[in-house]
């Protein structure tokens, strides 16, 4: 009797996991794209709140809608969790990250003010059309892009560390030439001008008035286009060097709810439970 207690159990698990986290069967499919369309339609509830004609007409009405969303995606977040036999490692993946941010705002919102409109977060799940739709090829070009941009994470932290000694000099530089009386009140608000110049952005709440002021500043700008340059370099050419990947499945993985697993793998890469 017990045995066929723990068989029941595990079966139903299995058919929650199979409609929850798969697209491979009808029910599993209606779930998935159930989900996407809600997903949207509380993104753009939050979006509309945000404008004051909107809220101050159908405020509400929104605040019902938002609550609704959110208690749904409270139930799908616990499902998950239940359904995993390692809910653990689910909870600290990505898209289990994303989950639990994709709710917690409207608690917040009880005690900050605000808060909900932290909810587009939720827009990040999205990225699980890919799966659904089993656009299997997508979702190995984004490990391809996610393994360059980890092989280049050295050089281009070694990079940005450049930047920043670089816009404090010149931002620190700009303070002595102009001074308080041309904008420049303090080294943060001189480096600050040093950033937005750098970056090519050019706001122009600040700008130099002296001849030396703006040489420097004609200097800087030219070194912007220059250093926009150097991150994309530096991904390019990890990217040329990454190798080609085997065939990705969109299953995802029965004990964690991991996904993007080779075809032919027999165990999941992150907890080592078997596909």
């Amino acid at each position: 009797m017990e045995q066929n207690k723990d068989t029941s159990k595990q079966n139903w698990r299995v058919y929650l996991h199979e409609v929850i986290f798969e697209a491979d069967t009808y029910e599993g499919k209606a779930f998935d794209v159930i989900l996407l369309v809600a997903i949207l339609l509380s993104v753009i509830a939050v979006m509309l709140e945000s404008v004051s004609e909107i809220k101050a007409e159908y405020g509400e009405t929104l605040y019902i809608i938002e609550w609704f969303f959110t208690a749904l995606f409270t139930i799908e977040y616990i499902a998950r969790l239940i359904v995993v036999t390692k809910p653990w490692r689910y909870a600290i993946s990505f898209f289990g990250i994303v989950d639990l941010l994709s709710i917690l705002p409207t608690f917040l919102s009880l005690v900050l003010v605000g808060a909900q409109s932290l909810l587009v977060i939720r827009s990040i799940r999205l990225l699980r059309v890919f799966r659904v739709f089993k656009l299997a090829r997508f979702l190995g070009e984004a490990t391809q892009l996610t393994s360059a941009l980890k092989a280049s994470r050295p050089k281009i932290i070694v990079f940005i560390g450049g930047v920043f000694a670089m816009t404090v000099v010149l931002g620190t530089a700009m303070y002595l030439i102009e001074g308080g009386e041309n904008g420049f009140t303090s080294i943060p608000k001189s480096i600050y001008w040093a950033v937005v110049t750098l970056t090519t952005v050019g706001y122009g709440d600040i700008a130099p008035q002296t001849v030396l002021g703006q040489a420097l500043a004609t200097l800087i700008m030219i070194l912007g286009y220059g250093i926009i340059a150097v991150p994309t370099g530096i991904v390019s050419a990890e990217m040329s060097k990454v190798k080609e990947y085997h065939p990705i499945t969109t299953q995802a993985c029965p004990h964690c709810g991991a996904e993007g697993h080779d075809s032919d793998a027999a165990y999941c890469k992150k907890c080592g439970g078997r596909l």
